[in-house]
C-alpha cells in the first residue's frame, strides 16, 4: 500500500521541513519490508480567497485531483477522535491487508479541510483537543506514519 501525505501549503526551508522529510524518509525505509512500498508527501499552495468557506472550497478541489479512486482517505482534524500510536499503526495495518492500493493523509490549511473531504474520509483523527499550526500538524503525521511502520515492523523505536 502506498502512502501520501497532502499538506495544504508550502514549507519553507528550515527546521519544519527538515523534520517532515526525514521522518517521511524514515517511514519509507522501515515501511518497504512490511508492505508500504512507497511514502509521499504533496504540498498543495494555499488559496488566496478571502472567505474561508471559499479557500476551504479551493483547496478541497485541489486535493480532490490528487486522490487516487478507491483509495483509503485519513483526515487530520481539529474535531476528529484522539487515538494512540498503536491504533493508529493497527490502522494502517488493516488498510494494508485490505488489499486497498493507495492510503492518503490530509492536512487542511489554517481554515482546515472543506467538509465534504472530511465526511468522506474512512477515518478523522485530531491530535488531542488544542488546536495546531498545519504545518506542525504535517511533521506529527509524518513522525506517526513513521512510528506505525516501526510498531508494525517490531522495530524498538516505539516503547509504551
Amino acid at each position: 500500500m502506498r502512502l501520501q501525505l497532502i499538506g495544504i501549503g508550502r514549507t519553507k526551508a528550515g527546521a519544519e521541513r527538515e523534520l517532515t522529510a526525514r521522518y517521511l524518509e524514515r517511514a519509507g525505509q522501515a515501511g518497504r519490508a512490511i508492505g508500504f512500498p512507497s511514502v509521499e508527501l504533496r504540498e498543495i499552495e494555499e488559496s488566496r480567497a478571502r472567505r474561508g468557506d471559499e479557500r476551504k472550497a479551493q483547496e478541497g478541489k485541489a486535493i480532490r485531483a490528487l486522490l487516487q479512486p478507491a483509495s483509503l482517505i485519513v483526515a487530520f482534524d481539529e474535531h476528529g477522535r484522539s487515538i494512540d500510536s498503536e491504533g493508529f499503526a493497527d490502522c494502517l495495518g488493516q488498510a494494508r491487508d485490505s488489499g486497498k492500493a493507495m492510503m492518503h493523509f490530509l492536512i487542511g490549511g489554517a481554515d482546515g479541510l472543506e467538509p465534504a473531504l472530511t465526511e468522506s474520509a474512512a477515518f478523522v483523527f485530531a491530535f488531542g483537543k488544542m488546536t495546531w499550526p498545519h504545518q506542525l500538524v504535517r511533521i506529527m503525521a509524518a513522525e506517526q506514519i513513521y512510528r506505525a511502520m516501526t510498531i508494525l515492523g517490531h522495530h524498538p523505536y516505539h516503547r509504551a
